[in-house]
């Protein structure tokens, strides 16, 4: 496994996710304020919050892109297109059983709407990072 390599494609994957996030509104998909949600845990100013929450959220896409390529280190998938997406997919799964809790942990979490949309949204977020992640990585190797 790469640990630098694992980063960069944990980076651009997220970069990729947070792109998507921010067009989900316009595809007629729930907004999805992830990264408000996040730094709202440390502060109530809003603006600090939407950077403590970027930087948040690109030190997971990061850990999880080393995750992923340590699992596929150890033979469980590889770093194929097919891979990215499944453990996209369930990565994304596992985030939306997880997403209500996070709400109730944070009294001041932005409004998150949108249900079995949102749901689908986190999943195919999960997805694309978990393609990109993939390629990237392979790519890079």
């Amino acid at each position: 496994m790469n640990f630098m390599t694992a980063i960069v494609a944990g980076l651009v994957g997220t970069v990729f996710m947070t792109l998507l996030m921010m067009m989900a509104p316009r595809m007629g998909m729930p907004k999805m304020d992830v990264m408000g949600m996040l730094g709202t845990m440390f502060t109530a100013n809003e603006g600090t919050a939407k950077i403590i929450g970027a930087i948040i959220h690109f030190m997971m896409g990061a850990v999880f892109g080393i995750i992923y390529a340590l699992l596929w280190s150890y033979g469980i998938g590889s770093d194929t297109w097919f891979w990215g997406i499944v453990f996209g997919v369930v990565h994304g799964l596992i985030t939306g059983m997880m997403m209500p809790m996070m709400v109730k942990m944070n009294p001041r979490s932005p409004e998150m709407e949108g249900g079995s949309k949102a749901l689908m949204g986190m999943v195919m977020g999960h997805a694309v990072f978990g393609l990109v992640v993939a390629l990237v990585y392979a790519a890079m190797t």
